[in-house]
């Protein structure tokens, strides 16, 4: 990161707090790719000048030590990334069965123990970001509860439904606890039952505003994949079509990218028709990337400007 970078962004302070796993995807040939949704998230909020304290827990090991430099490395504050002596850095097993890639997200990993000891030194946060996989294990489950107990601010659920480490019975209660909720269509039909249509359009607006008002949000966020996205606030949706002239090499991590843009736009103040507008954008310039982080600071500058124009 060059020095001065932060301060010549001249952007309003939006501290966020992140929340969740950090992991290597491990493919068969012995590539092994950094990642894991809140991790993805707290990379992009610093590209994009913020300072996010990002809360999670690696293995005394190389994977672990891994992240610690990649993360220092980018600038992002390591002081709340927790070692564990018994329990090993995350991974995802990635296999391939003809040409189709199967995941094995491995238990025991260290970011299902997630510690709360030291969280009195967290800064304050207008924002908590979390996701849903971590929380498979009790010990990071009570963590976050701990952490939502001394928060103040608004809370950011990025839903992320993996088999079989989630339920309703343990997703619903955070749906309602958060005031913000990213999800899919094809999450939304799971915690509703409704098995939605993916055309119709007038029925998901339905299924979006009795979800929404039946759990109290201010927003809702639903992505489409290649049919856009849409916002649900206050009885009112909002959408937007797919990013124009978009090629596809890696969708790994798009829901991240566009989640954290949305962030940005939520702790600027942008009107909802632009942070889906910017978050869409920055989404369909991961998905032409391989990998789900970018390390090159000039990207998130380009967008920041393009944005800042607007």
């Amino acid at each position: 990161m060059p020095s001065g970078y932060w301060v010549d962004l001249m952007l309003t302070h939006c501290p966020i707090t992140v929340f969740g796993e950090v992991l290597f995807d491990c493919f068969p040939d012995g590539t092994e790719v950094l990642g894991g949704a809140p991790f993805n998230v707290a990379w992009h909020l610093r590209g994009f000048g913020l300072a996010p304290c990002f809360i999670s827990r690696v293995g005394a090991d190389r994977r672990g030590e891994a992240i610690r430099s990649a993360m220092t490395s980018w600038g992002l504050e390591p002081s709340f990334l927790q070692t564990d002596a018994s329990s090993p850095t995350g991974q995802v097993a990635v296999t391939f069965e003809d040409d189709e890639p199967h995941y094995e997200i491995v238990p025991g990993s260290a970011y299902d123990v997630i510690q709360s000891e030291g969280f009195q030194q967290l800064p304050v946060s207008d924002l908590l970001y979390h996701g849903t996989l971590a929380l498979r294990h009790s010990a990071s489950a009570a963590a976050l509860a701990a952490l939502k107990a001394r928060h103040r601010g608004k809370i950011f659920l990025d839903v992320n439904l993996r088999s079989p480490w989630w339920s309703l019975e343990s997703v619903l209660p955070l749906v309602a606890d958060a005031d913000h909720v990213k999800l899919n269509a094809a999450e939304l039909a799971l915690l509703t039952s409704e098995g939605l249509p993916s055309v119709d359009v007038a029925n998901l607006s339905a299924s979006v505003d009795r979800f929404a008002q039946r759990h109290h949000l201010e927003t809702l966020i639903l992505t489409r994949g290649a049919q856009g996205a849409l916002v649900w606030s206050n009885g009112e949706i909002v959408s937007v079509g797919p990013a124009a002239c978009t090629h596809v090499v890696d969708t790994v991590g798009a829901g991240d990218g566009f989640a954290a843009a949305f962030l940005l736009g939520l702790g600027q103040q942008w009107p909802l028709l632009e942070s889906l507008e910017h978050a869409r954008d920055f989404a369909a310039e991961l998905v032409s990337r391989r990998g789900a982080t970018i390390d090159d600071v000039g990207v998130y500058e380009q967008f920041l400007m393009a944005w800042s124009s607007n």
